[in-house]
């Protein structure tokens, strides 16, 4: 459907962009998007999404709000402790932006709860905190062949890459990461400074919006890795492993 006038007077500063224009508007305006996690990446990039004009966007998470997530969680305030996350973030998203469709999933990531809510999704966008639900995400986007734009962040540092199986060439998230190893890194354990998920969920934001109307190079094939204390980016190359459980040669 054509935008109405008050989305042309919304988006007119994006609309300027003559990579976007009017058709990358209605694309964005047509899209469904799983933002999976409503914590710090997921407070970064969920209100760009949605201010953006992303017809829907689908917030799964399972917890509830505490104290200690407010310094970082940016879509919920002290008045929300004890509610469920995904009920304060598409309290703040519509108020936000009324134009967009916001669900709320109350449920954790696994194959299970990943197989509805990625009906009808173009972009899945995961914000985890652990990587058992990484790698479900990572298989499920894949096994329906939905672009991937996943981050990490802890203490001062972060990454990002864009895993898109539309593109034969695209890694996927479990060539980069063969097993759950590392699992013990999480922010309650090691800590992140607030900014720094910012950043990550702001960049999440801008690689979905890529993905979503076609305009630019997304992070496909590289891993973007940023170094807060030094403020240093360095981009690594991603090739598929042949032996990759989830997309090798054998699957």
């Amino acid at each position: 459907m054509p935008l109405s006038r008050d989305a042309l007077i919304r988006y007119s500063r994006q609309l300027r962009l003559p990579e976007l224009g009017l058709a990358g508007q209605e694309r964005l305006a047509a899209s469904r998007v799983l933002v999976v996690g409503a914590g710090g990446l997921g407070s970064a990039c969920a209100p760009y999404l949605a201010a953006s004009g992303v017809g829907e966007l689908i917030i799964a998470d399972a917890d509830a709000v505490e104290l200690s997530n407010l310094h970082r969680q940016l879509l919920h305030t002290t008045a929300d402790i004890g509610r469920r996350k995904v009920d304060s973030a598409r309290e703040h998203l519509g108020r936000l932006n009324p134009e967009v469709r916001i669900t709320a999933l109350p449920a954790r990531m696994d194959a299970d709860t990943l197989a509805a809510a990625l009906d009808g999704c173009d972009a899945v966008v995961d914000g985890s905190d652990n990587f058992a639900t990484r790698f479900a995400v990572n298989a499920a986007s894949r096994a329906r062949g939905i672009p991937l734009v996943s981050a990490a962040a802890i203490r001062f540092d972060g990454q990002l890459s864009v895993f898109d199986p539309r593109d034969a060439a695209s890694p996927c998230y479990r060539c980069l990461y063969r097993d759950s190893a590392e699992a013990a890194e999480t922010c309650a354990m090691n800590g992140v400074l607030p900014p720094v998920v910012g950043i990550l969920g702001s960049l999440q934001a801008l690689e979905t919006l890529k993905v979503l109307t076609g305009i630019g190079q997304p992070l496909v094939g590289r891993l973007l890795v940023f170094d807060g204390l030094a403020l240093e980016w360095r981009t690594l190359r991603l090739r598929r492993d042949p032996a990759c459980p989830v997309c090798g040669v054998a699957q």
